[in-house]
């Protein structure tokens, strides 16, 4: 350990949670931090986070697959449609989480942001309506909130328009994976790698 980092097997400095699993690994290098507006994708980790909730996240991670495939890579407008009879079939699918409350948010929120783009508005545009200002990296995993302001009034936002899901701080973990806030902890190799992306990245409307 060092000022909050480890040094991986390759010599790479990542969080420390980035280095206790092949898919932590994978996830923190590649997509956590990242920005994102691509409406599919950021729906989808919305919707992740919300199956998570009382889960690892490990656990969601390797049934990732799973879910893309029964929620029709998250796209948002074949979701709204999933009808009772496709509701059962997902009851019945090992490859995901069988949760009927959250099957039903999921599909909730699909026809929520369906209604965003018929008011000419996109759930990526709201999302990063919340972006704080950018800062420095956080000095260790310790320093991390579990919520923010800007979650907190994010979440709000969501549920005056709709959706629903379960508080600021599973909104708060979906904005650290969809890169609204870069949280690599100071010494991470990603943190640099993420800000540099952010400064380039044009935020959707």
């Amino acid at each position: 350990m060092d000022d909050g980092i480890l040094i991986g097997a390759d010599g790479v400095r990542r969080c420390p949670w980035g280095v206790s699993a092949p898919e932590f690994q994978s996830y923190h290098d590649r997509e956590w931090g990242r920005p994102v507006g691509i409406e599919k994708k950021v729906f989808e980790r919305l919707s992740l986070k919300e199956f998570q909730s009382g889960l690892p996240w490990l656990t969601i991670l390797r049934k990732r697959d799973g879910f893309r495939r029964a929620f029709a890579d998250f796209d948002p407008s074949v979701v709204a449609e999933f009808s009772d009879t496709y509701v059962a079939r997902l009851l019945a699918d090992s490859a995901i989480v069988r949760h009927r409350g959250k099957i039903l948010t999921i599909i909730g929120n699909a026809r929520a942001a369906v209604r965003l783009w018929e008011q000419d508005m996109s759930l990526a545009g709201l999302l990063w309506g919340f972006e704080a200002p950018a800062g420095g990296p956080p000095l260790a995993m310790a320093a991390l909130p579990a919520s923010t302001p800007e979650s907190e009034a994010f979440w709000n936002e969501l549920c005056r328009r709709g959706f629903c899901f379960d508080g600021p701080a599973t909104v708060y973990a979906a904005m650290q994976s969809l890169g609204v806030v870069n949280d690599h902890v100071d010494g991470c190799r990603f943190w640099v790698v993420c800000d540099d992306e952010r400064r380039e990245f044009r935020r959707p409307r």
